[in-house]
């Protein structure tokens, strides 16, 4: 049974933040909210999570995945990403916005689009996020949690916790999340493009 962890949204208690990360760092998967919706979450390099959140989504390989970082410093390390696409992602970050780049070395290869060799990155606008982050040293491994039987994705932590109990190791519950995604760009063929459109306002991009 997964489990739950009810947290501040504004002040989240640093023993708890502590107890969820080495829960990410002992291999396990957390449902945790986000600045747009809840998400599945893993440590980067656990190929057993990966495994795991592509069974609970249903997903194919060409899924993109999203390493949710902390900061542009970080970011940096994990995609490419030139001075104009730079500037047009600093305007609206941290932001309920995900951007899909060329990949560098550091990501590992299970992660990439199979054929196009990109990843979603984000720096959420989210204060339990940000402190995970900051706890953990390294973006985590993300999914929008978005059930295949689901139109929309989960929004109440509870929910989640009777839903998927014995399907992840721990609920994050910082109270009503959602219950639309972030807004996706794909800037890997040099200019946007709008993949979906969620929270961030994707006018700018258009």
């Amino acid at each position: 049974m997964a489990r739950y962890f009810d947290i501040h949204p504004d002040n989240p208690q640093p023993r708890t933040i502590g107890q969820i990360t080495a829960l990410i760092r002992d291999g396990g998967l957390i449902a945790y909210p986000t600045d747009s919706c809840y998400a599945l979450g893993a440590q980067i390099g656990n190929r057993e999570a990966l495994e795991r959140i592509r069974t609970i989504r249903n997903l194919d390989a060409k899924h993109h995945f999203t390493l949710v970082c902390r900061d542009f410093a970080q970011l940096g390390q994990f995609v490419q990403v030139n001075n104009d696409v730079f500037r047009a992602i600093k305007a609206v970050t941290p932001g309920s916005y995900t951007f899909i780049l060329p990949a560098t070395k550091e990501v590992p290869r299970q992660l990439l689009h199979p054929k196009k060799k990109t990843v979603g990155v984000r720096i959420p606008d989210n204060k339990v996020v940000q402190a995970l982050l900051a706890d953990l040293g390294e973006p985590i491994l993300s999914s929008t949690l978005l059930l295949p039987d689901q139109e929309d994705p989960l929004t109440e932590g509870w929910e989640i916790q009777d839903r998927l109990e014995h399907l992840v190791d721990a609920v994050v519950d910082s109270g009503y999340c959602g219950p639309d995604p972030t807004t996706v760009i794909d800037f890997s063929s040099g200019s946007a493009e709008v993949v979906r459109r969620g929270t961030g306002d994707p006018s700018r991009f258009e």
